[in-house]
C-alpha cells in the first residue's frame, strides 16, 4: 500500500474515531434523561415499557434513517437495543425502595 493510501486511511479511521465518540457522549446523554425518567416513572406508579411510545419513536426513526439515507432496519435494530437496556434500566429504578 502507499503512503498516500495510508494517509487516506488513518483520516477515515480518525473521521470514525471522533463520530464514534461522538456517539458515546451522545447515548450517556440520552441515558441521563432516561434515567430521570425511570425515576419519575417510579413516584408516578407508571410501568418501565411504553409499547405506544416505541412505536411511534421506531416510525419516526426509519423516516429519519430514509432520509439519512441509512438503512431503515438498521436504525430499528439500533433503537430497539437503546430501549431494551432504557426499560431494563427503569425495571431496577422501579425495585429499588
Amino acid at each position: 500500500m502507499s503512503q498516500a493510501a495510508d494517509e487516506t486511511l488513518s483520516e477515515f479511521r480518525r473521521s470514525i474515531d471522533n463520530i464514534d465518540a461522538a456517539l458515546i457522549y451522545m447515548l450517556a446523554e440520552r441515558f441521563k434523561i432516561t434515567q430521570k425518567i425511570g425515576i419519575y416513572k417510579k413516584t408516578k406508579s407508571m410501568p418501565p415499557a411504553d409499547p405506544d411510545r416505541e412505536k411511534e419513536q421506531i416510525a419516526r426513526l426509519r423516516v429519519l434513517a430514509k432520509a439519512a439515507e441509512l438503512e431503515p432496519e438498521f436504525a430499528e435494530k439500533f433503537l430497539n437495543f437503546i430501549v431494551t437496556e432504557v426499560i431494563r434500566n427503569h425495571e431496577r429504578i422501579r425495585a429499588t425502595k
